[in-house]
């Protein structure tokens, strides 16, 4: 067992990095336990758009941009179908204003989840036809509707697909171009296969731009395009490589000053007055709230407000989705408390691989929502099936947990579903409902030969520190690590020797802490944990209380921090995830 490492000890790799960016000395130690070099993290930190992988070299995307010239030379009308969720909407949006740049008017059609469903459809080309639209472009899907393409081809409808899906059906979709990074024939090991599909959408319109300006003609900046590429990328959860850093690191900085109507709607004046808009403020409300239409009923209010001039029409627009938000929530609840017994039930015989649950009630626009819930709560992945509009056919959202390649798995069932589609983390699928059970069986057996570690949550910290060291500078150096999401987690911190002084309940499912030191009786930390009460698998409040007065334990506090604004003061505080003891 090697000696504990002496605390004014540094190694030669933090010493470098110490020196270079002049770091806090908790990010120092972050960086140096993620095992970076000096070169990964002065590109970790790195805001150089010129330093981006070279997005021209997707393949199909200069057919693609030639394409796109050719209908704007000769007056042609184009069409954009994007997806219904966060990325696909502001694909669409950012295609949008592009295409404003150019002074071009352009049709936009979403389809609805509960009508049409995920992809683009025979009775998608119909209706462009209907709408004398000559070129149709795809964001955020496509990649497997090979039959549409086909369809399309048929009908006379130049398709354009641009997607970030898994390139997974037996041929890729026969239409004027295909743009995705993850498509068959691009290199598995590209850095661009991170991009969302807004992402893509924006490398699609840099070289849109670059041939027009070679033409001779003054094309204005897309550089504020990169909005709609921060907001899709981190409510997709794309992996924070040092490329979607960048763009969104970029994007977060614009909306700051945004002009565009839409997006200032969601930002308050107090939200642009902060040194920066943290990332979290993407994930847990802007998201949300855009997705929202889309889980309930139809996603257009939300796509009007993204591209919404007027003031006005954009406030009403954001309060069409504070509502639909709200209703969401509720139907989210009733069903993740039912799938959440049904679990527990399951579990009298056995710890679970995976939690697959079906009841045919079950809104299907929150069955995502509530799997990825279920794995936050279970640790295990998760399937939520409900019906679907066809009798004795059922519908599923699923989430991945840890690091398995859920994807993979899935894909070795294929032959018992319908329709299938998705990545590494999460995927959708339908299938005739008799074969719920042998799907059960298949997936219990394979996860039964991996590893747990490889196929569930571990309760990780990232490191250990003082309460001395939780400081406003602190939580200052922190944010030269924005974004965060996912690649890029916010730091979870361990505080050893806490101490419970006190706590209060709110709500009644939140609790609201009180932290000393065991060292430091004086100190006072203050924290919060959001809907605590009644967490599967987490100590009450009242029984660490009394458990510390009685054994004299040494307690663990898990964290991140952040600060909280309060009549126009704001103080440190701790985001509790985890308490236990020694």
């Amino acid at each position: 067992m090697p000696y504990p490492r002496s605390p004014w000890y540094k190694t030669e790799v933090e010493l470098q990095t110490e020196n270079k960016f002049n770091l806090h000395p908790v990010i120092n130690r972050l960086l140096t336990k993620k095992g970076l070099t000096p070169q990964e993290i002065t590109e970790f930190f790195s805001w150089d758009l010129k330093g981006l992988p070279n997005m021209a070299g997707l393949k199909d995307i200069q057919v693609c941009a030639q394409a796109i010239i050719d209908c704007l030379d000769n007056n042609k009308k184009i069409g954009i179908y994007g997806d219904y969720d966060v990325d696909g909407t502001t694909s669409c949006a950012l295609f949008y204003q592009f295409f404003q740049k150019l002074d071009v008017e352009v049709e936009m059609i979403q389809p609805s989840r509960f009508i049409e469903g995920y992809g683009i459809h025979n009775s998608s080309i119909d209706k462009s036809i209907e709408m004398g639209i000559e070129l149709l472009i795809t964001v955020d899907c496509g990649i497997s509707n090979v039959e549409t393409a086909a369809y399309a081809k048929e009908q006379g409808l130049d398709l354009i697909i641009t997607d970030h899906h898994k390139d997974a059906r037996e041929v890729m979709p026969d239409c004027v171009a295909v743009v995705n990074p993850n498509r068959r024939d691009e290199p598995a090991d590209s850095d661009l296969t991170t991009l969302a599909g807004v992402g893509v959408a924006f490398a699609v319109c840099v070289e849109v731009r670059k041939i027009l300006l070679s033409q001779g003609k003054d094309i204005a900046s897309i550089y504020d395009l990169l909005q709609y590429v921060a907001i899709g990328t981190i409510c997709d959860l794309a992996k924070l490589t040092p490329m979607n850093l960048k763009l969104v690191r970029h994007g977060m900085r614009l909306i700051k000053t945004s002009e565009y109507e839409g997006i200032r709607t969601f930002f308050p004046p107090e939200d642009r007055k902060k040194d920066i808009i943290p990332s979290e403020k993407l994930s847990f409300n802007v998201g949300p709230l855009i997705n929202s239409k889309g889980r309930l009923d139809h996603p257009e209010v939300a796509l009007k407000l993204l591209i919404e001039k007027d003031n006005k029409t954009a406030r009403e627009y954001y309060h069409q989705l504070e509502n639909c938000n709200n209703e969401r929530k509720f139907i989210q609840k009733e069903v993740f408390d039912e799938a959440k017994q049904q679990v527990i039930d399951q579990m009298k015989h056995g710890e679970p691989l995976i939690c697959i649950v079906y009841a045919p009630h079950w809104h299907e626009g929150v069955i995502g929502i509530v799997a990825s819930k279920l794995v936050e709560t279970f640790k295990v992945p998760a399937i939520v099936f409900s019906d679907s509009e066809n009798e004795g056919v059922i519908k599923a959202s699923a989430r991945s947990a840890g690091g398995l390649n859920l994807f993979d798995l899935l894909d070795a069932n294929k032959d018992l579903f319908i329709k299938f589609g998705g990545h590494k983390a999460a995927a959708g699928l339908s299938m005739q409902k008799e074969n719920l059970a042998q799907f059960k069986e298949n997936l219990n057996q394979m996860l039964s030969e991996i590893p747990a570690i490889q196929r569930t949550v571990q309760h990780l910290y990232d490191l250990e520190i003082s309460p001395e060291e939780i400081s406003p500078s602190l939580l200052k150096a922190l944010d030269m690590l924005e974004p965060f999401g996912m690649g890029n987690a916010k730091p979870v911190f361990k505080l050893k020797g806490g101490f419970l002084k006190s706590y209060d309940l709110m709500k009644d499912v939140h609790v609201r802490w009180n932290f000393s030191s065991n060292k430091n009786p004086k100190l006072n930390l203050k924290g919060i944990s959001f809907n605590y009460v009644g967490k599967w698998g987490h100590m009450s409040p009242n029984e660490i209380f009394e458990r510390q007065k009685i054994d004299g334990e040494e307690l663990n506090v898990y964290f991140t921090l952040s600060l909280n604004y309060f009549n126009g003061n704001k103080y440190i505080q701790l985001m509790v995830d985890k308490l236990d003891f020694n």
